[in-house]
């Protein structure tokens, strides 16, 4: 059998051994920034899952970006030297490749851990300002954001792109900015939170030009053979939101300034969930359809794709190039190996790990042998 899932794709100069890719998810564990050994686990575990790409936590590009104080942040020498030794251990012994998500919460930072509660930490629970692209809280009850000057603005794009070298450095073969889920660039495209009269304001020629103006300062020093990509919200669900008409615009403005791929996914401007019935195995898999041929620019699709025919079909039919997982792959860390037995073909394994294939063993995964054969 051939699948398409566990084809090879080629990007710029960085080539992936199929189309899964290990979906940024926090981990709320650093210290004072700095990645540790929860996170070498976490990481080295994916890198040996046998997915293509394993994409890294969302990473503060300052402290106030942070969402918690368990974030981590990619500012200093010693949290770039702690990233390092993880990314070695992709090059040591990873079958995928490691990138990175850069991040700034702007007025969604300054929350407590999600297992305890998760809300806005005051300043005596060692809670810091915050900022955005207006004075509007998230929710009620959470801290007002300062209004963000130009200062602010020039400042944050500067830490993106101070951490987009030492992501270079550390050896990260691809960058995602974080333009989703509510946090800064999001609060810039969405007029649920962004309430602003200036040029930054209003349209969404206006509203997508600072988020436009930190991509283009790190694709300035982003090395042209590595992958740079971004992040979306493709729909807030609700209005004033944004629409998937309206990211299908601001993906043609970051194709044309070289964006790579985008990561499709929704909501976090509003602190409701998404309309019942709108949710399942799949249910973003139409905005990253829709940005595809709206923009021709590449694109990964996530949310809920677990079952490996699912993530085969999106692939296959053409609705995305890649297919990214997150709580699938803490639920079973060596998914891409047990999908590649459903359909039928191989996944790339460590030669640590080669002796538990299914193939070396057949008595003990009868139904797999029948799979191949069939």
């Amino acid at each position: 059998m051939t699948s398409q899932l566990f084809s090879a794709l080629k990007i710029k100069d960085v080539e992936l051994v199929n189309r899964i890719v290990i979906a940024p998810m926090c981990q709320y564990s650093a210290k004072k920034g700095v990645p540790n050994d929860w996170h070498l686990m976490h990481l080295g575990q994916f890198s040996v899952s046998g997915a293509g790409l394993v994409i890294a936590e969302a990473t503060a590009v300052e402290a106030i970006g942070r969402i918690s104080p368990g974030c981590p942040i990619l500012e200093t020498d010693e949290q770039e030297e702690a990233f390092a030794r993880i990314v070695k251990f992709f090059d040591d012994f990873g079958v995928a490749q490691a990138g990175i998500q850069l991040a700034h919460a702007g007025r969604k930072a300054s929350t407590d851990m999600p297992w305890n509660g998760g809300k806005p930490l005051s300043p005596d629970q060692g809670g810091w300002n915050t900022v955005g692209p207006s004075a509007e809280p998230f929710e009620d009850g959470w801290h007002t954001p300062a209004k963000m000057t130009r200062e602010d603005m020039d400042r944050i794009r500067d830490c993106f792109v101070a951490s987009a070298k030492r992501a270079d450095r550390i050896g990260f073969k691809v960058v995602e900015l974080h333009g989703a889920h509510g946090y800064l660039m999001s609060q810039f495209l969405s007029p649920i939170a962004n309430h602003r009269t200036d040029e930054y304001g209003g349209s969404l020629e206006n509203r997508m030009r600072y988020p436009l103006e930190i991509f283009n300062a790190v694709r300035a020093v982003w090395p042209e053979g590595k992958v740079l990509g971004v992040r979306l919200s493709a729909t807030d669900y609700d209005e004033p939101g944004i629409t998937i008409e309206e990211s299908v615009e601001v993906s043609k403005a970051l194709k044309e300034l070289g964006c790579d791929f985008i990561d499709c996914s929704s909501g976090g401007n509003l602190a409701t969930r998404p309309p019942v019935g709108t949710t399942g195995p799949g249910y973003q898999v139409p905005f990253a359809e829709a940005i595809k041929k709206g923009s021709g620019i590449m694109t990964m699709a996530v949310g809920m794709i677990r079952d490996p025919h699912l993530a085969e079909d999106v692939v296959a039919s053409g609705k995305a190039d890649l297919v990214a997982l997150a709580r699938g792959m803490l639920y079973d860390p060596h998914w891409p190996m047990h999908a590649a037995d459903v359909l039928g073909v191989e996944a790339s394994y460590p030669p640590q790990y080669m002796r538990s294939r299914p193939s070396l063993w057949p008595k003990a995964f009868p139904e797999f042998q029948q799979a191949a054969a069939d």
